[in-house]
């Protein structure tokens, strides 16, 4: 059986970017990073979250980090040209992005916004994305994804 394309994936193929579909269990009750890799069988450090934040100064951007991270509200506000930046709330996330939680994908978003990936994606051949639904990630070369999508990389 075939797994459905995602707009996600879509856009990939449209692109020539190369990715491999993942499907993995869906817990509603545990939608966290660490439930997709272990459905996955991978590190914790290969799967990577999206987050969307709002900046004070520059409106909504994006970071993708690692799902044994979280994020530093303090380095994502420098990183992204704001003084201050917060979580958006949950109910925001599908109106603002086309996507909701657990299902956030960094490609194919509403609107493209500046999206910022933590420099430890470098450290491996392929990472962890999700592919813009609950129940399945795209693994792919990390380069590609900042590439496709013109992120920046934020360090440690």
């Amino acid at each position: 059986m075939a797994l459905q394309k995602t707009n996600a994936a879509r856009l990939l193929d449209a692109a020539g970017v190369p990715y491999k579909l993942v499907p993995y269990e869906v817990d509603e009750e545990h939608l966290e990073a660490s439930h997709v890799a272990e459905q996955l069988g991978e590190d914790l450090d290969r799967v990577f979250k999206t987050l969307v934040l709002r900046g004070d100064r520059n409106g909504l951007f994006v970071c993708v980090m690692p799902g044994s991270m979280e994020v530093d509200l303090r380095t994502a506000a420098r990183i992204s040209g704001n003084k201050n930046c917060a979580m958006i709330h949950v109910k925001e996330l599908l109106p603002l992005t086309g996507y909701i939680r657990g299902g956030c994908s960094p490609i194919g978003m509403k609107k493209p916004l500046p999206t910022f990936i933590h420099e430890s994606a470098l450290l491996y051949d392929t990472i962890y994305v999700s592919a813009g639904v609950r129940g399945l990630q795209l693994c792919l070369d990390p380069q590609a994804l900042i590439d496709f999508i013109g992120a920046g990389i934020y360090p440690l």
